[in-house]
């Protein structure tokens, strides 16, 4: 699902418009005490490979990862053409468990329009018709982007465009599972170089979509799940579309024009297949003093840098990881760097370490 001024991770990465809401929030973090010892949830039973899945004739390697990207690929075909209809909740360790609704559409004239919805609380709904996305949430004014994914849960480039994924991750087939009552084929996504959380899904044989994902840490605990509770698949769009006003919704935001701004340091170590997405200057929500950004990306996994003078620098040296979230402050000679994102604390470590000046900054 996807960000606001530009939109990467229904479901895409973040988008530029949160990123000083989860800085916000995870600086908060640190006025509370993490325990070392945080539990994660149990994977389940279904979870585990079927053992009457494995024969002796078990396919190779490479046909193991042609295997998964063709499932990867009817996912991706089946997110795009069909109709349908989703519930699926979202559990973390420690926390509520959180529920979604998910609907998608291809209309008669051929335009594609979606929904997520947040189930509890006040509220939060993206509707998208076509490529743009409007997003309303609780205490801020509705707003519109330029986007052909929705923000959420899980990430877009997964759903949408999965074959983009292959330079950061390997895919593999496990083997045949039952995930809500129906018979589905488990796959992995691993970090090729072992710096990122790993990924466990399952996909309905039937239809291709996606019924459960895990996010497993490197010690192989389970970070995060999602898991579908019930789908339709129909033959037209739900009722709900014909009802969107779409004269009523925000008109898109325009982008901002004119040159990027040319930040004097560089990160020296990325995790394989991560690039840099953009960079600019961002005005901390908690302080109001303005630090240089940077945003890197895989397609799964969006990661923040920030850099500030370490004479303007607010606190000692911190690394906080809470579930999926890490928030690493590092200084280290005039500079004090930032880094926060879905990866692990290691990960983090070595990018804030890698950090160089220019000769001006030093």
């Amino acid at each position: 699902m996807s960000s606001a001024a530009n939109t990467h991770r229904l479901l895409p990465g973040c988008t530029f418009a949160h990123l000083s809401k989860r800085l916000a929030a995870t600086v908060l973090l640190a006025c509370v005490t993490v325990s070392a010892a945080y539990a994660t949830p149990q994977t389940t039973s279904a979870s585990q490979p079927n053992p009457s899945s494995q024969t002796g004739d078990e396919p190779g390697p490479t046909a193991k990862v042609a295997d998964a990207r063709s499932w990867l690929q009817k996912l991706a075909q089946m997110v795009a053409t069909q109709n349908f209809h989703v519930a699926f909740v979202q559990a973390r360790a420690g926390q509520e468990t959180i529920p979604w609704l998910w609907r998608h559409g291809v209309m008669a004239d051929g335009t594609v329009m979606e929904q997520l919805n947040l189930q509890n609380g006040p509220g939060q709904e993206q509707i998208r018709v076509g490529q743009v996305v409007s997003v309303f949430e609780p205490d801020v004014p509705p707003y519109s982007v330029r986007s052909g994914a929705i923000h959420g849960p899980i990430p877009a480039m997964l759903l949408n465009q999965p074959a983009r994924l292959e330079q950061a991750y390997k895919f593999v087939t496990v083997g045949r599972a039952r995930i809500s009552g129906r018979t589905a084929q488990q796959l992995r996504i691993i970090s090729r170089d072992n710096t990122r959380f790993s990924y466990q899904l399952w996909l309905d044989e039937t239809t291709g979509m996606l019924l459960k994902l895990d996010t497993v840490d490197l010690q192989g605990n389970v970070l995060e799940q999602i898991q579908v509770t019930s789908f339709e698949v129909t033959d037209k769009p739900h009722d709900y579309f014909s009802k969107v006003n779409q004269s009523s919704l925000p008109q898109p935001m325009a982008g901002r024009r004119g040159q990027s701004q040319q930040h004097n340091w560089q990160v020296g170590f990325l995790p394989k297949g991560m690039v840099e997405v953009s960079q600019n200057v961002r005005r901390l929500a908690l302080t109001g003093q303005a630090v240089e950004h940077k945003l890197f990306s895989d397609g799964l996994v969006d990661v923040s840098v920030y850099v500030q003078s370490a004479k303007q620098a607010i606190g000692s040296d911190l690394a906080l990881r809470h579930d999926l979230n890490t928030f690493l402050t590092f200084t280290s000679g005039a500079a004090q760097v930032t880094v926060v994102g879905e990866i692990p604390l290691k990960t983090a470590n070595a990018m804030a370490q890698s950090l160089t000046l220019s000769k001006e900054n030093q």
